[in-house]
């Protein structure tokens, strides 16, 4: 019987709440469709260090490769190794938290892998379909991936983070050089410069509470002075509407929605945006929605929990001052 391989995406070492997602979904995928085990594969700098706390996560072997080709991601290069660790693992299933790497990659791992794809699942049927949104989420579908050798990438908010269980697995080092086209350095391209963007506030696709600011704060200079008070004061990460990232009031890895990051934090304010269909798509999963917006008809209301219709350049410091005071 083979394995589901899950890509195990970290941050210098540390695995990633997306990934134990990831691995949350192997399990399920791996009972409905007859896998017999799951493994895991970590590429770049701290690689081992990710792998070897993913082993703890019920995976029966994590591969690693620390090598230069992966010391910042490419596509390419990432692809070809994940397709050579499932094929190295015997895996049938491949999965990916469906990030900006994962969405990168997966698609290329099929065509490597000769695999049918379902991306963004939310969840696994009792029949081994697979559920995923169409329509920016206002369809619901029910997929099914013809037998085989099948790649999967996973939404972030669609199921709870594996927890560490039994013995941790075996960490193996990925042998790439039994792909030739890998050190075809080349075809890779060349990496020119590489920034990464740094920030004391809570990772977005990880906070409990985000605080994302719209297209009506009017400039970046009032997203900071409005936004980032109340941000502070709640201990939350900052997000912004795809119309306050266009109009450069905020950065795009900021950007909530459909082409941007899906969150459902526990507390989810939204100051100044009016609820297009792309946005309501990637935040309408919240726990609890509040909604500050002058115009009664907003879309975003009908999504919120508690909605204010006032003027936010007024009401968004005085909730701030009142967080504060509750706190103090």
């Amino acid at each position: 019987m083979a394995k589901a391989l899950i890509f195990i995406q970290h941050e210098q070492g540390k695995v990633s709440k997306g990934s134990l997602v990831a691995v949350s979904a192997a399990r399920q995928l791996a009972s409905a469709w007859g896998c017999d085990g799951l493994v895991g594969v970590a590429l770049g700098a701290g690689a081992k260090a990710a792998a070897t706390e993913a082993a703890g996560y019920g995976l029966g072997t994590a591969y690693f490769s620390e090598s230069p080709l992966f010391e910042k991601y490419r596509a390419e290069p990432y692809s070809r190794a994940i397709a050579l660790a499932a094929r190295e693992a015997g895996a049938s299933t491949v999965l990916a938290l469906a990030s900006s790497t994962g969405k990168d990659a997966l698609p290329r791992v099929a065509v490597l892998l000769d695999a049918a794809q379902a991306s963004d699942i939310i969840g696994v049927n009792g029949d081994g379909s697979l559920r995923r949104p169409m329509y920016a989420g206002n369809i619901i579908a029910d997929v099914e991936l013809a037998p085989g050798t099948r790649v999967v990438s996973v939404r972030g908010t669609a199921f709870p983070p594996a927890v560490k269980e039994g013995s941790p697995g075996a960490v193996q080092e990925l042998n790439v050089s039994a792909d030739a086209e890998l050190h075809e350095q080349p075809r890779f391209g060349e990496i020119l410069g590489y920034e990464m963007s740094k920030a004391e506030r809570p990772q977005l696709s990880d906070a409990e509470v985000v605080v994302s600011g719209g297209r009506a704060l009017g400039s970046s200079d009032n997203f900071e002075k409005v936004i980032f008070p109340l941000a502070d004061a709640l201990g939350a990460a900052v997000g912004a509407s795809r119309a306050a990232v266009d109009s450069g009031y905020a950065p795009n890895d900021w950007q909530v929605g459909q082409t941007g990051k899906v969150v459902a934090p526990k507390l989810y304010i939204a100051v100044g945006i009016s609820g297009a269909i792309q946005h309501l798509a990637g935040m309408k999963d919240s726990k609890v929605i509040v909604a500050i917006n002058k115009d009664p008809d907003a879309p975003i209301f009908e999504v919120a929990d508690y909605g204010l219709v006032a003027d936010l350049f007024q009401v968004a410091p005085e909730l701030t001052q009142a967080v504060l005071g509750a706190r103090s």
